[in-house]
């Protein structure tokens, strides 16, 4: 199978040539040593000749491809700043220069260059460096980064305190034409805008979304902008006008802006207060070097660096990909193929988006919206069906919810599938725009739970307490495949107030499923298996370990039932009071946080007075922490929510009340 690689401007083609050997042609046309060797640290980087800056890029490229095949993660993000991240670090002097990666996603060659290319192979895994910036990782990870967007705030906040200090350190925050959807983007643009504070902000256009580079002519442009004359006529220009009063300022302020149009292309930075410069390469060092150098040496107040870069560069297989291997499984290198676990089951994200689609064939009112992350929501499957009925409003979660809102007035019955963590970002608007005017907006909160290598950040630990807290809001969780269809369904049908349906990253447990799911009774659990002795209630799909864990007690002699609860609210109050009156345990399980289904089940039993029975009652929950990365099997056996931490938790419960826990129920 023909391939081809390009590492810079470099490109070899052969019949499935060893990468190896295609990265030794490589290098052997260059520097007998790699550049990569010596360049470890930003100190070491700055001794090499600009020269060297591409062969530098070719081989970060080539070990960054090398070691994200190996580990997975988010690869063409980092491709497109390479040599982006090279000029950084030449011209700014980190740490004390702070450089801030919005997001993290595009932060690996970054931490190839700080000092963690000997690590980089522990990349996302247990015990290893994190996928994103992480100020506890390194001094060159000042701030860090997970949820879009935030980097122009966490900068313009460094900026401020850097002068209150009375510092002279730089502030660069870098950030993707895709964050700047978000509105926290704009109100920190708004607010740098009117301030005197000195930030860099750089925009990486990734996508062509907002304007292609114009050539010699832009970048000669460029670098006319960011130089020392143009700076020092625009200072000379503010501290002019501010002296012939507001109106004048305001008149001069114009004319500046209308000419620079004119000249280079007004920008709506400009508008906000920044001085504009680009749009520029950036992959073209002749081009990035002037151009942070002038920005670094001369100017006053926030200044906006549009650079434009390919996502994936270097690699054929993420430049020729729809989402340019945004990110990736263990792969080939050589194909790209990339590897998939084997399972039997269906992806809960799949049987979700396919059971959408079953519901939306009958009803024409059903609409899904993302936020960003169709494809993450199988919201991309859905629209395959009805592209007329699907709507990705960027990564704006905010904005989603209240449009959602906005569409549930009109008679629609809108599906917002936005993963448990992102969800976080938009519950002003879930409390005031959808359950206090008591909307049915449908909520799909997929990542619920643990999700392994993307770690705390992604972690969706907390929706359960957030959203069960809200009058009038029902919660539903799916504990497999054919509960998911069934809820999907519920969900369709319920016009009464907003609903939400969670489920977990992954593949399902392989269970048969319905042809179309069933509409089920709003606040009623089920009987999985009876018992006597201990009763397990499962909110989630930790029922499969409740199932497992119920074998083992029976075994023991300690006759277990399993329920499942299906809903955190309203709570099947018959099925609990059931469970507390029947047996002498009853253990809570479930994948959130503390405070979540268990706070809601420990109130209805105290208010029904069934604490004052006796009743041992213990709640295994996702730990109180924030878990960095590791198997997500891993991380629900730390917390005790397996099969064997469910059992070793009614054992102690027993013990702890000196009974003979193997005596026959």
């Amino acid at each position: 199978m023909a391939f081809s690689i390009s590492l810079g401007d470099q490109k070899t083609d052969g019949v499935r040539l060893d990468y190896e050997t295609a990265r030794n042609r490589i290098l052997n046309t260059q520097s007998p040593t790699p550049l990569l060797d010596i360049a470890d640290f930003p100190v070491n980087l700055k001794k090499l000749d600009v020269s060297q800056l591409p062969q530098l890029a070719a081989e970060l490229r080539e070990d960054m491809i090398g070691a994200v095949s190996k580990t997975g993660g988010h690869l063409g993000a980092g491709l497109g700043v390479v040599e982006l991240t090279i000029a950084l670090h030449y011209i700014f002097n980190t740490p004390e220069d702070r450089v801030i990666w919005d997001v993290g996603h595009q932060s690996y060659p970054h931490k190839l260059l700080t000092g963690r290319r000997g690590r980089f192979l522990t990349l996302r895994q247990e015990n290893g460096i994190s996928g994103f910036t992480k100020r506890t990782e390194s001094e060159f990870d000042p701030f860090g980064a997970a949820h879009s967007s935030t980097s122009i705030s966490a900068g313009l906040g460094m900026a401020v305190a850097r002068d209150l200090q009375n510092k002279t350190n730089n502030v660069i925050a870098v950030i993707g034409d895709g964050a700047m959807s978000a509105g926290m983007a704009f109100e920190a643009l708004n607010n740098a805008g009117a301030t005197d504070a000195r930030l860099i902000v750089i925009l990486n256009d990734n996508d062509m979304s907002i304007a292609p580079p114009s050539g010699a002519l832009s970048s000669y442009l460029a670098r006319l902008a960011s130089g020392k004359f143009y700076s020092d006529f625009r200072d000379l220009g503010k501290k002019l006008s501010s002296r012939l009063g507001k109106r004048a300022e305001r008149a001069i302020t114009r004319a500046v802006g209308h000419a620079r149009g004119f000249v280079t292309g007004g920008t709506m930075f400009e508008e906000l207060g920044f001085q504009y410069i680009g749009p520029i390469d950036g992959h073209n060092f002749d081009v990035l070097i002037p151009v942070l150098n002038n920005v670094r040496d001369h100017g006053n107040g926030p200044v906006l660096i549009h650079v434009v870069t390919k996502k994936g560069k270097g690699y054929a297989p993420a430049e020729k990909a729809a989402d340019k291997y945004h990110g990736v499984n263990k792969f080939d290198v050589v194909t790209g193929t990339q590897s998939k676990a084997a399972s039997n089951a269906p992806a809960y994200t799949k049987v979700f988006a396919q059971s959408l689609i079953q519901e939306a064939q009958h009803d024409d009112r059903i609409v899904g919206i993302t936020a960003a992350m169709p494809t993450g929501t199988g919201l991309d499957l859905f629209g395959e069906v009805f592209p007329t009925r699907v709507f990705d409003v960027g990564i704006a979660e905010q904005h989603a919810v209240t449009f959602a809102a906005g569409m549930a007035t009109e008679g629609m019955k809108p599906f917002v599938a936005i993963y448990s963590t992102f969800l976080q970002r938009a519950y002003d608007q879930i409390v005031h725009d959808v359950a206090i005017q008591k909307l049915p907006v449908r909520f799909p909160i997929d990542r619920a739970g643990y999700v392994g290598a993307d770690g705390p950040t992604h972690c969706g630990a907390f929706d359960i307490g957030f959203l069960a807290s809200l009058p009038g809001f029902v919660v539903m969780g799916a504990s497999d495949e054919a509960e998911l269809k069934h809820m999907v369904r519920t969900a369709a049908a319920y016009d009464e107030g907003p609903i939400s349906f969670r489920f977990p990253r992954g593949d399902g447990v392989g269970v048969d499923l319905p042809e179309r799911g069933e509409i089920l009774e709003i606040g009623k659990g089920r009987i999985v298996k009876e018992g006597t002795k201990i009763a397990l209630l499962s909110f989630g799909t930790r029922l499969a370990d409740c199932i497992l864990a119920a074998q083992d007690l029976d075994a023991a002699g300690l006759s277990t039932t399993v329920a499942d609860a299906r809903f955190a609210k309203p709570l099947d109050l018959d099925l609990l009071r059931r469970l507390a009156v029947e047996h002498e345990v009853l253990v809570t399980v479930e994948e959130g946080a503390t405070g979540g289904f268990d706070g809601q089940v420990l109130h209805a039993l105290a208010n029904l007075g069934l604490l004052d029975r006796g009743l041992k009652i213990r709640c295994l929950t996702l730990k109180d922490e924030f878990t960095d990365q590791a198997k997500p099997e891993t991380m629900y056996g730390r917390s005790g929510l397996d099969r064997a931490g469910i059992v070793a938790t009614v054992m102690s419960t027993l013990a702890a009340n000196g009974q003979n826990i193997y005596a026959k129920a």
